[in-house]
């Protein structure tokens, strides 16, 4: 009897760590799935599949929220989507899917399901992301290393990243010089928020650099319902969403990158003082 055929058997409330992680032969190891990639954290997941995984790209990780629940992180074009996977101590849930073993869940994806979010996008889970690739032993060799004086010292090494935490979908925008809604297709990448004709437009019509963005906020004062507005020095752009879930999910996302963007900047204001000080 093979392990997978056990495993059905012998299901349990056990930690799903434990269950997936045994040794001893009477177990489905997760480890032995080429797409879980353990304790990933969501910024790498991303930048993985961006970099270089193609539309329809996944992989399976775990989530920092709590034991029992795992990730599954899918591109979608230009963006990453993140599911959770939970494992109830009897059976995997995903989406409106329950499967009672390891080996069932991971029969479900070799179909290549066709999922969808709230947002309205389609996904179809083609191409499940590599735990292990094969890199090459090749380094490059020093032929130049000089130390500058500067004056800089270790506190100026302040390891920085652009926030990746991306999101796409539809959004009905009010117009600049004439104030008619239309709908247009968003897309949230890095520090920018760019907006398309639609979904299959190939160029954007306007990138918002979010770094001259100085708030998000729902908005009441339009005749609409799910509103909100991002505030610029030139221009506020009123957004609506279809459902008030899908406006608060903009928001929250919105104004986390706003978080991460003023702490970079403030970041990077105290390195400017700690070199006045020096120099000084």
């Amino acid at each position: 009897m093979g392990r997978a055929e056990l495993l059905e058997g012998k299901m349990s409330t056990q930690d799903p760590s434990d269950l997936w992680s045994r040794s001893d032969g009477e177990a489905e190891l997760l480890q032995d799935l080429g797409w879980y990639h353990g304790n990933l954290t969501r910024h790498a997941a991303e930048a993985l599949l961006l970099s270089n995984g193609c539309d329809g790209s996944y992989l399976l990780r775990d989530s920092n929220e709590t034991t029992g629940l795992y990730s599954l992180s899918v591109r979608a074009k230009d963006s990453v989507k993140h599911f959770h996977v939970e494992y109830t101590g009897y059976s995997f849930k995903f989406g409106f899917n329950e499967f009672s073993s390891l080996k069932d869940f991971v029969k479900h994806f070799a179909n290549q399901p066709l999922i969808g979010s709230e947002t309205g996008t389609l996904m179809v889970l083609k191409h499940p992301y590599p735990r292990k690739v094969e890199e090459p032993s090749i380094y490059e060799s020093v032929r130049v290393h000089t130390a500058m004086q500067t004056g800089r010292t270790e506190n100026d090494l302040v390891p920085t990243a652009p926030s990746l935490g991306t999101k796409e979908g539809y959004l009905t925008k009010q117009g600049g010089l004439v104030k008619t809604w239309k709908t247009r297709w968003f897309t949230l990448h890095r520090n920018e928020l760019k907006y398309y004709k639609d979904q299959m437009s190939p160029e954007p019509i306007r990138i918002l650099d979010l770094t001259e963005c100085s708030a998000v906020q729902f908005d009441y004062s339009q005749e609409r319902v799910n509103c909100f507005c991002l505030v610029f020095p030139f221009r506020t752009f009123y957004l609506c969403a279809k459902t008030g879930v899908e406006a608060d999910e903009w928001i929250k996302i919105l104004r986390w990158k706003l978080s991460q963007i003023r702490k970079q900047l403030n970041q990077g204001e105290g390195t400017i003082r700690s070199r006045s000080f020096i120099f000084e």
